[in-house]
């Protein structure tokens, strides 16, 4: 496991990748000791990573420029201006856009209950705003009532599918391309974090909004927002 780590980090892996398989082979490990198959644990430890280096992500006006440019009225259209929306309006992650279900959706009670990160299948119910749900409305009147994947699939090869957390990724990315920028859904995620404490300057309620566990994380964010560090950087060097 040792060696498995160290020809990751010469490979040039990022720490969360190795860290995200390091955790996948303990979890076998686990797993096998808790059937009795072996005797011992693996106590190979994650590589050091920086979290969150870059919370900006690609801000307001580059997701309005996405959503502007998702022309028409066509199903696939109507299904990713939804996508963008959930995203930004409530943070969601790309995760959790994907196993949305359409029975999470409480037009009347303007709720979704979406199913959280590290919930172990719990969901948990979110306000939608007003704009969300209009949009919403629209894609489910495409989409039809029955049950099952929000979100379906329009490409060649998986068409008619449940659109996957990768397909969501593409999708976005192609997105950003076409207005310029280079960007991803948990950036669209990020500038809606930012957006909030910009506008709220609440980080207990944005901390609320985002659904993290941990206020320090929305801290950071705070201080990438504002670069408080770089502020009292310029007043220290004032000084001399």
């Amino acid at each position: 496991a040792l060696q498995y780590k160290g020809s990751m980090v010469r490979a040039g892996k990022s720490p969360a990748t190795v860290n995200r398989r390091l955790s996948a082979l303990r979890s076998v490990v686990s797993l096998a000791k808790t059937l009795g198959l072996i005797g011992w644990t693996l106590e190979v430890g994650n590589e050091p990573a920086q979290a969150y280096r870059d919370t900006r992500g690609p801000g307001r006006h580059a997701v309005r420029a996405m959503l502007e440019e998702i022309q028409g009225e066509s199903p696939k259209a109507m299904r990713d201006r939804v996508i963008v929306r959930l995203m930004y309006d409530l943070a969601l992650r790309r995760g959790e856009v994907a196993s949305l279900r359409l029975q999470d959706v409480d037009f009347e009670g303007r709720r979704v209950w979406v199913k959280g990160k590290g919930r172990s299948g719990e969901r948990e119910a979110l306000t939608l705003p007003g704009k969300t749900v209009d949009a919403l409305g629209a894609w489910v009147k495409v989409r039809g009532v029955e049950a099952g994947s929000l979100f379906v699939n329009y490409d060649r090869a998986g068409k008619g599918k449940s659109l996957t957390d990768t397909a969501l990724y593409y999708i976005i990315r192609r997105l950003g391309e076409k207005v310029g920028i280079v960007t991803r859904p948990h950036g669209i995620r990020h500038a809606a974090i930012t957006e909030a404490l910009d506008r709220t300057r609440d980080p207990r309620a944005v901390q609320r909004f985002s659904r993290h566990r941990d206020l320090a994380t929305i801290l950071r964010y705070d201080d990438n927002r504002e670069d408080l560090a770089g502020k009292v950087a310029e007043a220290v060097a004032a000084g001399l």
